[in-house]
């Protein structure tokens, strides 16, 4: 290899597969973001810890920055490789290593996909509960390393709630074996949890051990349609008092009309300006009862204009698909995003004021949002006119941000609710985090990676 550095590489790990072809660094070096052109210096994908082990003390020895990678399914730019980092990418770490049946506990490898552990999970009668739409490409590492939420929080919470341990390789290229799998622990910091979220600035997870739980019971799904934006907290107060909700997930009509030009099903007649899909617990006809019953409640005030019920396992995925297709349908479009949170109790005046905010500041952009309203998050995506330039839209959508920012700090919410900082919103920190938790967060990374190697300019400035 002409790069000496490489060479060395090669020669401490000689069963090390190393990439360096320009496809491969282009294909490895960016995730869902396309806004920086993927330069990294080379792709390692390690299939051991003791080769993840390895590698982080040969960038010690050599102050080579590293990108941890695993579906790149992110949206934030938290694994692009563009100023001659080292991708590390875990694909090939994507096995299930253990399971146990006391524990209910399932081991595995940080490469692996979320569908493939959703199916393990299920072989033995029990359910790993996080769900996302990306399930059959996102892997579990990303998912740690994020905090990812999903369609189902209102009742299963984030990714931390269920991790009951990690092995992590840290920044000096240190084995951290974190919390065991115990349930209770209750000796010092919980370095498990700080890992959750930190987007491999603190080490790189290697080997985690997911909580596996009982399979809910049997489930129905709901699409309504509501006649404006108010109506979508009323709503879901209603329902919620009456059912066991699974997911509360809503759309608008422009998101819908994306979603239908992908393939999907119109499921009612009409047009309406805002949709939700419910699931909620159905274990046998009295839960249905319920939920009609909420329906002709809602119907009677006002707050829904139609709906349907899905009769079927099939109807249920096209309902759902409804849902589910819109980042899909928008990927072509290659959308500015922005993923927000805020209590729920302060969704109604948030959604008016991000609303007027969104309606003056994009007069001729078109701006799909959609999200999970049972969690307080926001999933907003604007799409570039054909006669905007790349630059102009992008500087117009940051300074839309930063007002967005503002007006998030003012009602206590986050710039980030399930998709990390990485290097889209790392300006914007400073909303969420108070000058003092920035400080010790920074303290925090020098500590565990005192070179500064572990995917550095992510998260902070």
């Amino acid at each position: 290899m002409s790069d000496a550095r490489l060479a060395d590489l090669a020669q401490r790990l000689p069963d090390l597969r190393l990439l360096t072809d320009a496809a491969d660094r282009e294909h490895y070096g960016r995730d869902w973001t396309r806004r920086w052109t993927p330069a990294p210096l080379a792709i390692a994908l390690p299939s051991s810890i003791d080769e993840v082990q390895a590698i982080v003390r040969w960038a010690n020895k050599h102050r080579v920055a590293i990108v941890p990678s695993g579906g790149r399914t992110g949206l934030s730019g938290g694994a692009v490789a563009a100023d001659g980092e080292l991708v590390l990418s875990l694909e090939r770490m994507n096995r299930v290593l253990d399971f146990n049946p006391i524990d209910r506990t399932l081991v595995v490898q940080p490469g692996i996909v979320l569908q493939h552990v959703h199916d393990a999970a299920k072989s033995h009668g029990l359910i790993y509960p996080l769900d996302f739409a990306a399930r059959g490409s996102c892997s579990i590492g990303g998912n740690i390393a994020t905090n990812a939420g999903g369609i189902r929080v209102i009742r299963y919470g984030n990714t931390r709630e269920w991790i009951a341990g990690l092995k992590v390789v840290a920044g000096n290229g240190e084995l951290l074996e974190l919390n065991r799998g115990l349930i209770k622990n209750s000796s010092g910091y919980d370095f498990r949890q700080l890992m959750i979220g930190s987007e491999g600035t603190l080490g790189i997870v290697v080997e985690a051990t997911l909580r596996l739980t009982d399979p809910p019971p049997p489930s129905q799904v709901m699409l309504l349609a509501l006649p404006d934006m108010d109506a979508l907290m009323k709503v879901f107060g209603l329902f919620r008092a009456r059912l066991s909700l699974q997911a509360f997930e809503f759309f608008t009509d422009l998101a819908l009309k994306h979603v239908l030009l992908h393939g999907a099903q119109r499921a009612l007649d009409g047009d309406h300006p805002y949709y939700v899909v419910t699931e909620f617990d159905a274990p046998d006809g009295s839960a249905q009862d319920a939920a009609l019953a909420a329906f002709e409640q809602a119907l009677e005030q006002g707050w829904v204009t139609d709906g349907v019920i899905a009769q079927s396992e099939a109807q249920a995925a096209a309902l759902w698909r409804l849902r589910e297709g819109i980042t899909e349908s928008l990927a072509p479009r290659q959308p500015y995003k922005n993923d927000v949170s805020v209590r729920i109790s302060a969704v109604p005046a948030f959604l008016h004021e991000m609303q007027a905010l969104l309606t003056h500041e994009y007069p001729r952009i078109e701006v799909i949002w959609f999200g999970h309203i049972g969690d307080g998050n926001l999933h907003i995506n604007v799409l570039r006119p054909d006669d905007l330039d790349e630059a102009s839209f992008i500087a117009q959508c940051e300074h839309v941000t930063k007002l967005l920012a503002a007006t998030l700090k003012n009602h206590g919410g986050s710039i980030s609710a399930e998709h990390g900082i990485g290097l889209v919103k790392r300006a914007y920190l400073e909303s969420t985090r108070g000058a003092a938790e920035i400080a010790l967060m920074r303290g925090v990374r020098q500590v565990f990676d005192p070179l500064g190697l572990m995917n550095p300019g992510k998260l902070f400035q």
